[in-house]
């Protein structure tokens, strides 16, 4: 249908309007310029914040993991529940909500677009088939990579061109959208039983090294024309002092960036921040990445910011989730996905009172908060790992309001109190910088060029929200905006109104977005792979690969390499 917004306070920083008072018109699932007035729907926006739909880069939502952290917390299933409506499924969960609940809690806070970051090759299938079952919102998935025996081999031998072609061929294979790395090298050590601890260790039987690993991705991905860098997860990540391997890990790729481009995006850096020789010594080291990042253009961060509470912990980084089932005795499952990667799920509560929890809590904001330009540094928190999702109203709360995080801050570990930076920081995000971080930043790193703004051409996907910025004042009244970012008046995907008032008018599937990458050459689909996949997977080559009949609304992105 034809829509009209009208009288909304817009911010679209992509096209650099701030707070004007303008109206927005919809024609068949896209913005346009102008549309008959006569008969159109209107939307009344007088005294309310208009933004594009939400972005959320880094999310777990689907596939084999969660469901098996669904499975290992019955527990979790009876703290969140939604009812059965006439428009809407019912579902459950708090820290891992089922796939109907996701979209909807979701689609309620105004998101339009939500990114799985973590998905085994072998078992895309499950992930898609979850996928397609989680409404309201757009969404894509990262295949696991920076393990995988085809690409150590490539790595090892040398064949960058044969190694980029094989990363495409795997990425349309699996109806994927990024490269993902894990602990680089860590996952193959793991299935050994061991780790890697530095960018310059040995990955066991392959004689590469986690730097190889990375450098030779991000080659790969260049190669390929990707539109969103390679999304690394840091070796070391949880440990004391691995900010120093963070910083290694951004510098490792230095050379390979052209102009003020990215070419790698380090994920939940919240987690990979900590200074200190063990737990009782840690620091943050929130301002000696941020100080990098400002200096150098190549990187771009999301938060991984702490909530207070109980959540679960879940991610393809094996060997950390074992130490973290020992360090806190609580139930675990370990999963190695074949040659491909491993697995690992912890329940895991944040406390308060914790010194090492309330540092945390600290050092997510202090990243946000110290990078100054936002388009660099996205908002997450690694959902599930440290936090739900749903929790993103009081996270803008903290980043738009010096009062709120010094509310939190009385309330948290005297000691970590005392060693926060939070106390010396004055900044305060404005709704303009909100909407970077949020959406307009997120969509453009991810190359996402139909998302994430509000102009002609754009998907017509849009969050209105109860707070009016010429007579709220964020910095004092931040449980106004809190609530008004928790409950949007309205949410429109693909210019249908979805959500009203909080509630879900409309359901509606939302499409899965996946590459179709199409090099110059096909990659060497030899009988010896053939064989190795008769020998060392469970299912045949020509299983392999993910068909269109398991993603039920296809959006494919052509991308065509000279490679």
């Amino acid at each position: 249908m034809d829509l009209l917004i009208s009288n909304g306070f817009v911010y679209d920083p992509v096209n650099g309007v701030n707070g004007e008072k303008m109206d927005i018109a919809i024609r068949n699932g896209k913005i346009v310029e102008r549309i008959n007035t006569r008969g159109v729907h209107k939307i009344d926006a007088s005294g309310m914040v208009v933004m594009p739909g939400g972005v959320d880069i880094h999310c777990h939502i689907a596939g084999s993991e969660v469901n098996t952290g669904r499975l290992l917390r019955p527990e979790d299933h009876f703290r969140d529940v939604e009812c059965k409506t006439s428009v809407t499924r019912s579902g459950v969960g708090r820290s891992i909500p089922s796939t109907f609940a996701t979209g909807y809690r979701y689609a309620r806070m105004g998101y339009t677009t939500i990114m799985n970051p973590s998905m085994a090759p072998l078992e895309a299938k499950h992930t898609h088939e979850e996928l397609n079952d989680t409404p309201m919102v757009d969404k894509a998935t990262y295949p696991l990579l920076g393990d995988w025996w085809f690409v150590l081999e490539y790595l090892r031998q040398g064949e960058m061109k044969e190694l980029a072609r094989h990363v495409g061929w795997l990425m349309t294979s699996t109806k994927g959208y990024a490269v993902k790395i894990v602990n680089p090298g860590g996952l193959e050590a793991w299935g050994f039983g061991h780790n890697v601890h530095s960018l310059d260790d040995q990955v066991p039987y392959f004689c590469i090294t986690p730097r190889e690993i990375i450098r030779g991705l991000c080659k790969a991905n260049k190669l390929l024309n990707l539109p969103h860098t390679i999304h690394v997860h840091t070796n070391n990540l949880g440990q004391p002092g691995n900010y120093v391997t963070a910083l290694e890990t951004m510098r490792c790729v230095e050379d390979l960036a052209v102009g003020d481009k990215p070419v790698i995006h380090i994920t939940h850096c919240q987690f990979s921040a900590f200074k200190g020789e063990d737990w009782r010594t840690l620091k943050s080291g929130a301002e000696e990445i941020a100080n990098y990042v400002n200096c150098h253009s190549h990187v771009t961060l999301d938060m991984g910011q702490i909530i207070f509470g109980d959540t679960t912990t879940m991610t393809a980084d094996g060997p950390f989730q074992f130490e973290l089932s020992e360090l806190t005795k609580n139930k675990w499952v370990n999963h190695d996905v074949e040659t491909e990667t491993s697995a690992g799920i912890v329940p895991f509560h944040y406390r308060r009172k914790s010194y090492v929890h309330a540092i945390q809590w600290s050092i997510g904001l202090e990243l946000a908060l110290l990078v100054k330009n936002p388009w660099r540094i996205f908002m997450t928190t690694d959902h599930p790992n440290a936090g739900p999702f749903t929790q993103y109203p009081r996270i803008l709360a903290w980043l738009m309001s010096r009062k709120a995080r010094e509310a939190t801050l009385k309330r948290v570990n005297s000691r970590a109190r005392c060693a926060s930076l939070l106390p010396s920081i004055s900044r305060e995000l404005g709704f303009y910088e909100i909407a970077v971080v949020t959406r307009a930043g997120q969509a453009k790193a991810l190359g996402l060029k139909n998302k994430g703004h509000l102009g002609v051409g754009a998907d017509a996907d849009v969050a209105i929200y109860h707070v009016n910025p010429e007579t709220t004042d964020p910095a004092r009244e931040y449980k106004t905006v809190r609530k008004a970012f928790k409950h949007a008046a309205y949410t429109i995907k693909a210019g249908e109104i979805v959500v009203k008032n909080d509630e879900i008018v409309k359901h509606v599937k939302g499409s899965t977005m996946w590459l179709d990458v199409q090099t110059s050459e096909p990659a060497k689909l030899t009988d010896d792979m053939k064989r190795r996949f008769r020998e060392y997977w469970t299912v045949e080559y020509e299983n392999y690969p993910v068909t269109e009949e398991y993603v039920e609304v296809s959006c494919p992105r052509i991308v065509k390499a000279d490679v």
